[in-house]
């Protein structure tokens, strides 16, 4: 049995394990569904590797925990001289996913 994994979605990689949780860009899905996650690797305590090329068959399972909005980015434009100043803010949608079975 595996201890770790690296996981795969929204186009970034996480490291995970069994019962931890972790915070990712936004996943389509209801509070309390499960959703499969793509495995790219595992690692166990023994010290055994097993890698996929790109995907392993094993799938992490994972329950979000909910929803909501990240912290806000600011986002300034300026020109020199001419007195052009614009702020913009930003907040990513991100979802918490609590890992099940690695």
């Amino acid at each position: 049995m595996a201890d770790y994994a690296v996981v795969k979605t929204g186009g970034k990689q996480y490291v995970v394990k069994s019962g931890s949780t972790v915070v990712v860009d936004k996943v389509s899905g209801d509070v309390g569904a499960k959703i499969k996650l793509d495995t790219l690797a595992t690692f166990s305590a023994e010290g055994e590797i097993t890698l996929g090329s790109p995907l392993l068959k094993e799938q992490v399972v994972a329950e979000i925990v909910e929803t909501g909005k990240g912290e806000k980015i600011r986002v300034a434009k300026f020109k020199a001289k001419v007195r052009y100043r614009k702020v913009r803010g930003f907040r990513a949608m991100l979802t918490k996913l609590k890992i099940l079975s690695v």
